[in-house]
């Protein structure tokens, strides 16, 4: 008899793959194909930037597409996107166009991947309540990882020497194509569980019900309102962490034609994805609650990028980008169960897309003003400061962990599931029918 928990599961991470596949493709010299498309860093950090400022821009408008309609309609509509918008980058690289035009792709770009924020995860968790799943959300999360980090090492590995051998516009195109097949298999096999898509709401309506459950679910439920003040700070220094490195390998390796080696650079990040989506549901067993792993996980990367702000070494940095990724890796889960413990259902894809603006929000702001690092005194400075701007997370974590919330303990996971949404009567919203269910990715 076929158990339709594993079948959600299995259309879960056969998404991730697919998805984390098509895009991976251009990870590995995204930057480097910017450069080469005649911008400097500061321009393509800018495009980047933009990119982000499309995600903080439409994640409300998007939210509202999955909840009146669905959020299988969302997560086809956002692979659509993102084929159109690759198509676009093709373009705008052939032409060199001037950084107005990477601005509009970009965002093109962020508007995508907003259909995908929150309503991939949201719809995992209310389709494997809706099952009868009864195990721990960071066994999923940690699998998610394992075939992430999988995808990604074929992909960054597969575009670099693609571009090496042919030109940096190809893996651009073998992206589009896979995006397609995304499509398609969404179409087949992604339906909404647990969840009604509220048609007859109108949009401005919605738009009010998004926001307020962004509220109700997120900042007034304290422990999530700290976490999610935490997110530009780490996410923003983490997106620039991961984009320079391309350039960065490059000019110690000695020679700025390698798109292999920066290929590897993302590969490096995407097996130690894979270790960590192993390792998580042991290295959770070594703490008692799940804030103190995100505080000495925090502690570690700040210590890791400076390091990697001052080194010379091609090695050692390779190393130490794979030990900052080693924790981001692990404290991925720990950090997707604490706040999922917290959501009420009808607001969990709601707050998840609010926590993916939010990220956002900070990476509009840091990447061009890191850019501009790297431009006037190089990239190891440039990471310097990204340690500073990391370090600025750590007293959000720690007075979420002040709050001593229900997900916290990590002893207390039995029935994850089940326990789900129930929030404390204080902050609970009124149940006035106002309130409406709401869906991002990336």
């Amino acid at each position: 008899m076929v158990d339709p928990a594993r079948t959600v599961e299995r259309t879960y991470l056969v998404l991730t793959l697919l998805t984390t596949l098509a895009s991976s493709f251009i990870w590995g010299i995204n930057t480097i194909f910017l450069l080469d498309a005649g911008l400097d860093n500061a321009g393509a950090f800018a495009a980047n930037a933009f990119y982000t400022l499309g995600q903080v821009i439409f994640e409300v408008p998007t939210g509202v597409v999955a909840d009146t309609r669905g959020r299988q309609f969302s997560y086809v509509l956002g692979a659509g996107t993102l084929l159109l918008s690759t198509v676009l980058y093709l373009v705008m690289w052939q032409v060199h166009a001037p950084l107005a035009g990477w601005a509009i792709a970009s965002i093109l770009l962020g508007l995508g991947f907003t259909f995908f924020s929150g309503a991939t995860e949201a719809w995992l968790v209310d389709a494997l309540r809706a099952t009868g799943f009864t195990g721990h959300l960071e066994q999923i999360f940690g699998r998610a990882q394992m075939v992430s980090g999988a995808a990604m090492l074929v992909g960054t590995v597969s575009g670099g020497v693609i571009a090496q051998a042919t030109n940096l516009g190809v893996p651009y195109v073998i992206r589009a194509a896979m995006l397609g097949v995304t499509m398609v298999v969404a179409i087949r096999f992604m339906h909404d569980l647990g969840f009604s898509p509220q048609r007859e709401v109108g949009p401005v309506a919605a738009v009010r019900a998004v926001i307020r459950g962004s509220i109700d679910g997120g900042f007034r439920n304290p422990p999530v309102r700290w976490l999610m003040l935490a997110a530009p700070f780490s996410a923003g220094a983490g997106i620039f962490v991961f984009y320079a490195a391309q350039p960065f390998l490059l000019q110690l390796y000695g020679d700025k034609t390698a798109y292999g080696i920066a290929g590897l650079a993302a590969a490096v990040v995407a097996g130690i994805q894979i270790v960590g989506g192993l390792t998580v549901s042991r290295v959770r067993r070594l703490f008692g609650r799940r804030t103190t792993a995100l505080v000495i996980g925090g502690l570690l990367n700040v210590v890791l990028l400076g390091v990697l702000g001052v080194t010379g070494s091609f090695v050692v940095a390779l190393l130490l980008l794979g030990g900052w990724a080693f924790v981001f890796a692990v404290e991925s889960p720990l950090r997707q169960a604490f706040v999922n413990g917290l959501i009420p259902s009808e607001q969990r894809a709601t707050v998840l897309s609010f926590d993916s603006l939010m990220a956002s929000a900070g990476g509009v702001v840091a990447q061009p003003a890191l850019g501009r690092v790297a431009d006037i005194s190089g990239y190891g400075p440039a990471y310097l400061v990204s340690a500073g701007i990391s370090a600025l997370s750590l007293p959000f974590i720690v007075l979420a962990r002040r709050e001593r919330a229900s997900s916290d303990p990590i002893d207390r996971d039995e029935g994850v599931i089940a326990g789900i949404g129930v929030l404390p009567a204080e902050i609970r919203p009124a149940d006035d029918g106002a309130s409406q269910p709401r869906p991002p990715g990336g």
